[in-house]
């Protein structure tokens, strides 16, 4: 459910909460992206980077290699500064996080059972990662402006269509975690 639809939003355990970035890779959030371009997609993320690191709360930064390829294209690492010591980097070879990265026992390591997912692209990486976390039954947030696609129908489809049926989908302003 859409979060502003109902005028609740959800107060989320930093103990039990993740937050999984996908693709924040200079080759990425240097493309031409809508509804909203890259730098600002990354700029909305570094908020909520500092948020989740504030309360003590998993930072997951994920990137994308191609497979079968003897070297990388140039800048498909993680964009400079933005991973930390704590944080937990997951190389991902198909649309989903999650897919033979680690990444779900990592998490359940770690007692997580919420994700707050975002990055780019809208309907690519970020909706294939936050339907395989609700397959494996973890509660979802979309943070919808910390995400961007190719086209701004793409990005509204999945936002609007798909989202609210997978999780619950919010602002970064609308982010929050209960006190000790």
């Amino acid at each position: 459910m859409n979060a502003a639809d109902t005028g609740t939003y959800p107060v989320l355990d930093p103990a039990r909460t993740a937050l999984v970035l996908i693709d924040l890779m200079d080759r990425i959030v240097g493309l031409p992206m809508e509804p909203r371009k890259g730098p600002e997609v990354l700029s909305a993320c570094e908020k909520l980077i500092a948020a989740f690191r504030a309360a003590d709360a998993p930072v997951v930064l994920v990137r994308a290699e191609r497979p079968g390829v003897a070297e990388q294209p140039p800048g498909s690492g993680l964009v400079a500064g933005l991973a930390a010591d704590g944080d937990i980097e997951i190389v991902k070879r198909t649309f989903s996080a999650f897919q033979d990265t680690g990444l779900d026992e990592r998490l359940r390591e770690r007692g997580v059972t919420t994700v707050v997912i975002g990055g780019i692209a809208t309907n690519l990486g970020v909706e294939s990662t936050g339907r395989v976390a609700r397959d494996l039954g973890y509660d979802v947030v979309f943070v919808e402006d910390t995400m961007a696609t190719y086209t701004t129908a793409e990005h509204e489809a999945s936002v609007k269509l798909n989202f609210p049926r997978l999780g619950t989908v919010v602002t970064t302003a609308e982010v929050s975690f209960t006190t000790a």
